[in-house]
């Protein structure tokens, strides 16, 4: 493929994303209760809080430095500067369960984090052990179609659920600028790495994989949520 035949079946993966999943429709329409918003937000931490580790195995299989060092970002990012920092991306999750009616300890212990949830991020943390990095690296492609997902989510839940303030979702409202140049950064990584066809067809199907894992966890979620 060309670089823009492989970016054209790369995005053509968009309606894939979990955006679409009922349970992310329900969360939009402001349609969950306040103990299905906090399953939501203490299931999610266990993929914040895994990313740092993904990110740690494409670099620990990473031979070209120079991606090494624009990955790094990735978890200096999640894990915070410094410990106790407060502008990290699992700080401004961790303050999101807190504002969704969660304490530190209950999110931290993961004593809500249902088996499917944990067994997807296990998954996706074992691919980007295993696999080769370029197919690490292309999984996570998904931010493509992230920066619009969390725009208007930071405008429905507003919306649907009044005791969230906007500096609740300081995640988000962080995120959406950064998940947007390093879907273009990526993507420009994956392009120029995969050049052959057998390459090109397993980054496709790494990021097909990568869907999976996303709505697979929410899958999960949704059926814990019945109970709720």
């Amino acid at each position: 493929m060309t670089g823009e035949e492989l970016t054209g079946a790369l995005r053509g993966l968009s309606h894939r994303y979990w955006g679409t999943h009922p349970f992310h429709r329900r969360m939009h329409a402001g349609e969950l209760t306040a103990a299905q918003l906090r399953l939501w937000a203490a299931n999610r931490w266990y993929y914040q809080c895994m990313l740092p580790q993904k990110d740690a195995a494409i670099i620990s299989n990473c031979p070209v430095p120079e991606i090494r060092r624009e990955w790094l970002a990735r978890i200096v990012y999640h894990d915070g500067p410094a410990d106790g920092a407060d502008d990290g991306g699992q700080e401004r999750w961790l303050r999101l369960c807190e504002a969704v009616g969660l304490n530190r300890d209950e999110v931290l212990d993961e004593r809500y984090v249902v088996p499917g949830v944990r067994f997807a991020v296990d998954a996706y943390v074992t691919f980007a052990r295993t696999r080769p990095w370029l197919e690490a690296i292309a999984s996570s492609l998904t931010e493509m179609f992230a920066g619009h997902l969390m725009r208007q989510r930071v405008v429905d839940l507003l919306a649907a659920y009044p005791w969230i303030r906007r500096e609740d979702l300081a995640y988000f409202t962080n995120r959406i600028d950064a998940v947007s140049g390093e879907g273009k950064s990526t993507l420009d990584i994956v392009v120029r790495h995969a050049t052959t066809r057998d390459q090109q067809d397993a980054c496709v199907a790494a990021l097909s994989f990568k869907c999976d894992v996303l709505w697979s966890m929410l899958d999960a979620i949704e059926r814990a949520a019945s109970d709720e």
